[in-house]
């Protein structure tokens, strides 16, 4: 029974922490890249009313929060699964990924990033989360 106990709090832990550092890293986006003028990051009709006045350069933190958050969430699940951490970590990767394509899907961003964000942020940077985690 405590062995469940540890692996639900691992999920419950891993999406918490993940979710929390993906919108710490969006928050405070705009004062390591300054936004074109009139957009709020935490505002979804802001961004895609603005979409179009995006530059490459606008792309890099939605990419490392969704990477970095990925990542937290994941190596914090492998850390307090009791067993099955690949496993864990995959779920919490999963789960991001999910959220992303759903972003994908709602937001009209360009292509490039679309493929890059769903193929290198969630599940790589769930198995890197689990490979540290467990060495």
């Amino acid at each position: 029974m405590k062995k469940r106990v540890k692996n639900i709090l691992a999920i419950v832990v891993g999406v918490f922490i993940g979710g929390l550092t993906n919108m710490l890293i969006i928050s405070n986006s705009s004062a390591f890249i300054a936004l074109p003028k009139g957009v709020v990051p935490e505002d979804l009709e802001s961004l895609s009313s603005n979409i179009h006045l995006f530059e490459p350069i606008h792309f890099l933190m939605p990419f490392l929060a969704h990477s970095i958050g990925t990542f937290c969430g994941a190596f914090l699940a492998s850390k307090i699964a009791v067993n099955h951490k690949l496993r864990f970590a995959l779920t919490i990767g999963v789960f991001f990924l999910i959220g992303g394509v759903q972003m994908c899907s709602v937001l009209d961003s360009p292509l490039w990033f679309d493929l890059v964000d769903v193929c290198v942020a969630y599940i790589p940077m769930s198995l890197l989360g689990y490979k540290l985690a467990v060495k």
